[in-house]
């Protein structure tokens, strides 16, 4: 289980993790710069394929160890109280904060379902739904700053 934890959990600890604290987060992040090339030009190449399937690992990997964990009873680490009413790291704990974090992995995997049709051209005209992909690029990238993010820190409604 503590092998699961420590991959489900995997955090980047430079000052460049404000930006993108986890894997995920980076990948998302790139995906997003990457998107305003094809969104200009109106065609997909490869590369940014590849970088898609690449960013759908980072977001598969920590998602079927975190529903391994949740089968197991764990919990965000800003949802668990560890004692004296403090999460692990040192913050009041939060129970809201764990429903948010399946919501916002949630809204990860169903954006990049939608990323998927925009750069198919299903359901929507090729040319035109790759102008909204920055948007759903960014989007996600949101969705998964916050998974990171709710999972250290307590929220507006700490030990309630």
């Amino acid at each position: 289980m503590e092998l699961l934890r420590q991959i489900h959990g995997y955090q980047f600890g430079s000052s460049l993790a404000l930006l993108f604290p986890t894997p995920f987060a980076l990948a998302t992040l790139v995906l997003f710069v990457w998107s305003l090339g094809p969104a200009l030009k109106g065609t997909v190449g490869f590369s940014f394929l590849v970088w898609l399937r690449i960013t759908w690992a980072l977001t598969l990997i920590p998602g079927v160890t975190g529903v391994i964990l949740a089968l197991g009873g764990a919990k965000v680490p800003s949802a668990t109280d560890v004692g004296g009413g403090l999460t692990k790291y040192g913050l009041p704990y939060d129970p809201s904060r764990d429903p948010e974090h399946w919501m916002y992995a949630a809204f990860s995997l169903l954006t990049l379902y939608i990323i998927e049709v925009l750069v198919k051209g299903h359901m929507v005209d090729h040319r035109r739904g790759l102008k909204f992909l920055p948007l759903a690029t960014l989007f996600l990238y949101g969705c998964a700053y916050m998974v990171g993010r709710v999972a250290v820190l307590p929220g507006s409604t700490p030990g309630s």
